[in-house]
């Protein structure tokens, strides 16, 4: 066991009835471990996780709470998992299995057979009687006050992903029978339970450092962490392949077990960055590979030497124009970030998939560009994370290296078996909603990061993920309340973990700002930031410290002139205005805030146009002709696209907001809230076409964005289309045409970048707004948007985690009523973004006669495969049916749709694919298109192409039409 004193191990200090306990048992191969050797495997990978693994911030944090004392820590570290489950030498978890239970029986540990407990088992798993028995040792071996033991016993009564409630473990106290069982053998049970305890203490050595802490007041945070190792431990020494169970084919030594597991592992430790010794300039263009003679952005060099200022690092808000390199900066400022805290890794948050796949290879490049230190650990964090290519082949590449490793062969040197290459690895073992995010390196959804501010299982694992990292969240501002209620929670968790944490905005309202930073610091106050400090802004708070802030010049080369003008809502305007300007050629994109509009409105612009010469774009495509969408885009509209030849007209929802790098000559788009409408209108004239844009057609070199969804001659004031009322509210819309007034009005053009930040806090502040015509319908608007986000905030409050109480506050009753599992395909009132439930499903096609197939579209050999029934898919057919998964629309949101789309996709059950070997299949829904593209589902009509993805009509719609 790592860390034991000299002299016999565990077992040889056990009686026979305290080695007859058993932790663990396989009813397929009769193997099972005694609970003493579970003990020793959990407490020897705590130690290795401790000494090669753990960032060293999260190490000084626990060593801070015991006095400062690395050495201490660790070893109570490695005796919170060696006592973990301490749980199972109780009656109520021992008679699960009659052959083991025998064995307690023969060496005088009496019990009931599991029938007479019944139900009443169910009061005392494992987990919460470890945390009484420990409480209960520490209280009559130690001397401890009962509250100062439960501190540290709540680890094991929170190793299983919730700790217990207060209820729990009182009703459990009140039933010791499940405990020990009374009668005769009564003292022998209490005499085991702390016989294990006392060994174990004795031979890691853990007295002295017990007797050291008995009145320390132990931070949550803390408490936080070490579950979250001791669940880590746990988790690893609990694998049969890597810690055989008994009888083993080849006995080995405690230390040779041990070493044989970890070198099996293979698990890569934590990034040590080391601070570069390099200017700004010198590391962005060490790190970003910078074309020569080109110098970083102004907002790139101040936040690098800003992060290099801050007496302790912080938070980092980032707000500057799009495309100047704020993603970079917020890399470089990680790097420093993490070698002044030891952190150990970097998690880059994105508001979408789509954002977060395609931030993916900049991360790894990045990492290439770091000083070599050997592997690294690298996760994709999102639900379709096995369909990115990129990952894809990293975690088949790991899969081939974990499979040559001779897990029980020799280990001559008795040193760590090392990778021939060093890289990026995505490691085999942390992998999945659980453990991917302990990777060290990660890009994913915010969702992840808002996760650990919800109440739900195994939040300590979480917890422990992102304790170890610089956390840097993009594109802040496409947060909702609902969700900025369980961000400023999760900053407040971080503050208290002395995680840095880098968010990055081109349009963040100054309101948001302070909040954020409020809640960081986690002070009553918002560390005295100012309120409006100008554009670009960098500010930097740590909590203690007073705020710095920066106001870097914007790129010049990048500053714009955009004339806006009001186009009515009709779809002639729209073509007629389009045929008029792209007469000469040239490339438009047409912004529709609803999927519907999207669509009518192509329509209409394929009849000018020609099939040809419409692209469309949303959110409802299968997955794979989502990602083929973007390629496209790219490949045609991007900073080195090959653009059509003649006119060409993109029509898109809000996927053209943020996820993609794309230029185009004109816009129309719907009004939406103005941070928004500035996101769009950086997709107009965002890269040089030659000088004075002269590469462009004669008539489109000035930058104009038309401006639509709006019914502009309505009175009193401008009315809204419905479908952008209902995604954004009246107040937004209202406000934003508002501070948009001169310049759709008067004709002024709008400045970008200089025009950005008084827009945005124009917007979102509170100063009347707009002619004097409207003040009636505004008031209205705002206290009608007030009340949504007072009941988005209520409804985030149900589930929120709660704030960082006092030291010395256990963790009892941390996750009460809480949300259980989470994951990123699971919407709804139990998640983190605000919404009604919706369906996901894949596509597949029913031929005509009767065979299933993939999507005959799909590329790359995906199409048109073979989908029996009868028998498990191939695995590329399986893996090609999974990637053409989709979330159904906003129709089938309510509850008796989602029950009776449910029930009619039920219908096709294939049990051969609800099994182990098809894991892409089991449990998932499939929506079968007939040859036309066409299905009917819950009362609607569908409607499928890989051009125009998912349509959806009333039943009967099709017949009028």
């Amino acid at each position: 066991m790592t860390g034991a004193s000299s002299g016999p191990g565990l077992s040889a200090r056990l009686s026979d009835a305290a080695r007859a306990v058993w932790a663990k048992s396989d009813k397929d191969t009769g193997g099972w471990l005694p609970l003493w050797r579970h003990m020793a495997d959990s407490g020897a990978v705590a130690g290795r996780l401790w000494d090669e693994w753990l960032p060293r911030n999260v190490r000084e944090l626990i060593a801070g709470a015991v006095g400062g004392d690395h050495g201490r820590a660790r070893e109570l570290a490695v005796w919170l998992a060696a006592t973990h489950d301490i749980g199972k030498a109780t009656p109520a978890f021992a008679c699960q299995v009659d052959g083991l239970a025998d064995r307690m029986r023969e060496a005088g540990l009496a019990m009931h057979d599991q029938r007479r407990y019944g139900d009443d088992r169910r009061m005392a798993p494992h987990g919460p009687a470890g945390q009484l028995l420990l409480q209960k040792w520490l209280v009559e071996r130690h001397g401890w006050a009962r509250r100062t033991a439960g501190q540290w016993a709540v680890v094991a009564g929170g190793h299983h992903g919730v700790p217990p409630g207060h209820g729990q473990l009182h009703a459990l106290e009140l039933r010791e029978d499940l405990l020990r069982t009374p009668g005769k053998s009564e003292p022998l049970w209490r005499s085991v339970q702390f016989e294990i305890l006392d060994a174990c203490t004795e031979v890691l050595g853990a007295a002295g450092p017990l007797d050291a802490i008995r009145d320390v007041r132990l931070p949550q945070p803390v408490q936080v962490l070490l579950t979250g190792v001791v669940i880590m431990a746990d988790w690893i020494a609990s694998n049969p392949d890597l810690f055989p169970y008994f009888p083993e084919d080849r006995p080995r030594s405690e230390e040779e077990r041990i070493e044989s597991a970890w070198d099996g592992l293979q698990l890569p430790p934590a990034w040590e960055a080391e601070e570069s010794l390099l200017d700004a300039a010198d590391l962005m263009s060490a790190r970003f590979d910078l074309p020569p003679g080109s110098a970083p952005r102004p907002v790139q060099e101040e936040a690098v030497r800003l992060a290099r200022e801050l007496p302790v690092p912080g938070l980092l808000v980032i707000e500057a124009p799009m495309g100047e390199g704020k993603t970079e900066a917020a890399l470089a400022v990680a790097e420093i970030f993490a070698a002044r805290t030891g952190a150990g890794g970097c998690y880059v948050a994105l508001p979408t998939r789509a954002t977060a796949n395609a931030m993916f290879p900049r991360l790894t490049a990045w990492l290439d560009h770091l000083p070599a230190d050997g592997d690294r650990t690298v996760f994709l964090a999102h639900a379709k994370a096995a369909l990115n290519d990129e990952y894809a082949g990293m975690m088949a590449a790991d899969r081939r290296r974990i499979a040559a490793v001779d897990v029980d062969g020799p280990k001559a040197s008795g040193h760590r078996a090392q990778r021939k290459n060093a890289g990026l690895i995505a490691h085999q073992w942390l992998r999945g909603r659980k453990k991917g995010m302990l990777a060290s390196f990660a890009v994913g959804t915010i969702d992840q990061v808002l996760f650990a501010g919800l109440k739900n299982r195994h939040l300590a694992l979480r917890h422990l993920a992102l304790a170890g990292k610089v956390v840097v969240i993009d594109e802040v501002h496409a947060n909702d309340a609902y969700m900025n209620t369980y961000l400023e929670r999760v900053l407040a968790w971080l503050g208290a973990y002395r995680v840095p944490v880098v968010m990055l905005s081109a349009t963040l309202p100054a309101s948001t700002r302070r909040a954020l930073v409020r809640a960081y610091c986690g002070t009553g106050d918002d560390g005295q930031v100012p309120a409006n400090a100008g554009y670009p802004l960098l500010t930097a708070v740590a909590p203690g410290h007073p705020p710095l802030t920066r106001r870097p010049a914007a790129d010049a080369a990048r500053r714009t002139s955009v004339r806006l003008e009001p186009l009515d809502d009709d779809l002639t305007s729209l073509t007629d205005r389009l045929a008029t300007e792209l007469a000469d050629g040239g490339c438009a994109l047409v912004i529709r805030n609803t999927v519907d509009r999207v669509l009518e409105a192509a329509e209409r612009l394929r009849e000018r146009f020609g099939d040809d010469a419409v692209t469309v774009a949303h959110a409802r495509f299968v997955d794979l002709d989502r990602a083929r969408k973007d390629d496209g885009l790219l490949a045609r509209f991007g900073p080195d696209g090959d653009r059509p030849r003649g006119p060409h007209v993109v029509v898109a929802s809000q996927v053209a907001e943020q996820s993609l790098d794309v230029d185009f000559d004109i816009m129309v788009t719907d009004l939406c809230p103005v941070d928004l409408m500035l996101q769009r209108v950086g997709r107009l004239h965002r890269h040089r076409r030659g000088a004075g844009q002269s590469a462009r057609p004669a008539g489109l070199r000035t930058a104009r964005c038309l401006v639509t969804g709006v019914d502009w001659a309505a009175q009193p004031h401008p009315a809204p289309v419905r479908g952008s009322a209902s995604v954004y509210g009246v107040h937004h819309l209202l406000r934003s045409a508002a501070v948009l007034w001169p310049h759709l009005a008067d004709g002024a053009p709008l400045s970008l970048p200089d025009g950005i930040d008084a827009l945005v806090q124009r917007a979102y502040g509170d100063e009347p707004l707009g002619p004097p015509s409207w003040s009636e319908a505004m008031t209205e608007a705002a206290r009608a948007q007030r009340l949504a986000d007072a009941q988005q905030a209520a409804r985030a409050e149900v589930f929120r985690l709660d704030e960082v109480r006092p030291p010395g506050r256990s963790l009892v009753g941390w996750l009460d009523a809480g949300v259980g599992d989470v994951d990123d395909r699971r919407p709804g009132r139990a998640q983190v973004r605000d919404g009604d439930e919706s369906l996901e499903v894949m596509v597949a096609m029913r031929r005509a006669d009767g065979r299933l197939t993939t999507l005959p579209w799909l590329d790359r050999g995906r199409g048109g495969l073979p989908l029996p029934t009868e028998t498990v898919p191939t695995w590329n057919a399986a893996q090609a049916l999974a990637a053409s998964s989709m979330r159904l629309p906003y129709h089938f949101s309510k509850p008796w749709v989602i029950d009776k789309a449910i029930g009619e996709l039920e219908q096709l059950f294939v049990p051969a694919w609800q099994v182990k070997e098809c894991p892409q299949l089991d449990g998932e829904l499939v929506l079968l298109l007939d040859e036309e593209g066409r299905a009917e589902l819950a009362g609607f009509e569908l409607e499928y192409n890989p051009s125009d993805g998912l349509a959806v009509h009333p039943a009967g719609a099709r017949d009028v039409r």
